[in-house]
């Protein structure tokens, strides 16, 4: 037992890649048992840029320099395609784009990458600002009172309802109906965590574990797994009867446009947030690559319901805590908010809506203060600060060997708080993302989407859920810090970053 315990443990050496002295069996589990954000920092000054851990007998890479982190994302692609997935991810998540690899999600991410376009976000802002009225009415109860309160809490409300409309086709108000059946499943989903022993017990002896775990009987994981299936599988029924002009034009429905196609569009493509303003149309094949008939990629039953599941993993937490990270960065510096404040309102006389109080897409542009908040806020805060790529064959980056099986962690946090890239990184300045500023910056010091074919796909969705939303609280209200804000605030990071104990703030009529 001893050598399997410890057999694993000296592939980073043999490497030439230091870490800190792995415990039998569970390798350098307890180093993080506070969270990555901070360790990752400690890692990286202990024991350089390029360091290593073992979570389990996996051994991992930690890379923080720019770089080299254009070399795994984008030139060596092909060798780190990959997520890692944890072993015990099961249906429909297991079909989702996140945890597809190789072919199969090439062909999905092709499929996809058209329902992510600019001109299809267009359709989402109405969803959005339906899901804003109801926000905004909300606010209002709690600026009437001039008490402070979780703002967090309104927050991920409204995250949902606008994941339940958009992903799901369904239309919830979570926070006046918290009974609702789609509410109470989600936060279940949210709250269900392993129980930490079994958890250190499957990355010891993960060959005996994860199988177990696979036919183990797990009645609640089984019954939230059903709801969700049962709910896009009948929303799809509903939609397959509905005539084309009558069905709600949501994230499900472009899906559903795009189940089958003979469009190609290629890996070279895939990068949005480095191409963010090219828009993809139709893409002819290259003669080479021209699809046979028989070739007409297709999106399963399953495929769809777990890109729905995906949408409310990747969706929920992530753009709940930029929202109020955005927020108390703005509440503890009020000059920055009254610059805002003050381009919010000049847009507000100039695009009086025919829809009074709904945003249109086409205007957004007009916000430049309101993108450089929202980039700083990501710089500072970014929700996904870590990702993971598998190395597929040993291979050689800058000069240093990578093992084949080694997980590449990204440490984006720490990235962002590298003084050789951000001055003074500790402090708010949406300067920082000025257009000329902009073009000084390294183009992989700031990933808060990541970078590479595999980036995030849904980043235009999340800028713009977050730029309707500021701007309609903006629009009425502002933020205030009361005694209750707590400054610094504390973070929880174990896999998105967030406020840990929620977040204290005023809200005050303008």
């Amino acid at each position: 037992a001893l050598v399997y315990s410890t057999s694993a443990f000296s592939r980073l050496e043999r490497v030439g890649i230091r870490h800190p002295a792995p415990l039998p069996f569970i390798g350098n589990l307890l180093f993080f048992r506070q969270g990555f954000w901070e360790n990752h920092t400690k890692l990286i000054k202990e024991y350089g840029p390029l360091c290593g851990y073992y979570i389990g007998r996996r051994m991992y890479v930690l890379v923080s320099e720019p770089e080299m982190i254009r070399h795994i994302l984008v030139k060596d692609f092909s060798n780190f395609t990959n997520r890692v997935t944890p072993g015990l991810v099961n249906k429909p998540i297991s079909d989702s784009i996140l945890c597809l690899r190789d072919q199969r999600w090439k062909d999905v991410r092709s499929l996809l990458t058209p329902a992510f376009s600019a001109a299809k976000m267009k359709e989402m802002t109405l969803l959005i600002n339906q899901a804003c009225d109801v926000l905004l009415s909300n606010f209002k109860v709690y600026a009437d009172s001039g008490k402070a309160f979780d703002i967090q809490r309104s927050y991920s409300c409204f995250t949902l309802d606008v994941v339940a409309s958009v992903a799901f086709g369904i239309h919830v108000d979570s926070q006046k109906n918290p009974e609702d059946a789609f509410v109470k499943n989600c936060k279940k989903f949210f709250e269900f965590s392993m129980l930490r022993p079994i958890l250190i017990l499957t990355i010891a002896f993960p060959f005996i574990m994860i199988p177990l775990a696979r036919i183990l009987p797990n009645k609640r994981r089984d019954e939230l797994n059903g709801f969700f299936v049962k709910a896009v599988k009948n929303m799809i029924t509903l939609r397959d009867c509905q005539d084309a002009n009558e069905r709600r034009r949501d994230f499900l429905q472009l899906m559903l446009d795009a189940r089958s196609s003979t469009n190609y569009i290629g890996v070279e493509h895939f990068d949005i947030v480095n191409q963010a303003d090219v828009s993809i149309q139709h893409h002819k094949p290259p003669a080479d690559k021209a699809l046979p008939k028989k070739e007409q990629k297709t999106l399963s039953e399953d495929e769809i319901v777990a890109q729905a599941f995906i949408f409310l993993i990747a969706g929920y937490e992530t753009t709940t805590s930029a929202l109020s990270f955005a927020t108390y960065l703005l509440a503890t510096n009020p000059e920055c908010q009254e610059k805002l404040l003050q381009e919010v309102d000049e847009f507000s006389e100039k695009h009086v809506s025919t829809f009074i109080g709904f945003i249109q897409f086409c205007s957004l542009h007009n916000l430049p203060y309101l993108e450089m908040v929202i980039a700083e806020t990501l710089r500072m805060y970014p929700p996904a600060f870590r990702f993971t790529r598998e190395t597929c064959k040993n291979c050689i980056v800058m000069g240093q060997c990578i093992p084949a099986g080694a997980v590449v962690e990204i440490a984006v946090g720490h990235l962002h708080y590298n003084p050789e890239f951000w001055p003074e990184p500790e402090k708010f300045i949406p300067e920082r993302f000025t257009v000329e500023a902009k073009l000084q910056h390294h183009p992989f010091a700031y990933l808060p989407f990541g970078a590479g074919p595999r980036s995030c796909i849904g980043m235009r969705m999340a800028l713009l859920e977050l730029k309707i939303t500021l701007l309609r609280i903006l629009q009425k209200f502002k933020f205030e810090i009361s005694p209750e804000t707590q400054i610094p605030l504390q973070l929880k990071s174990v896999s998105t970053l967030g406020p840990k104990n929620g977040l204290s703030v005023k809200i005050v009529p303008r």
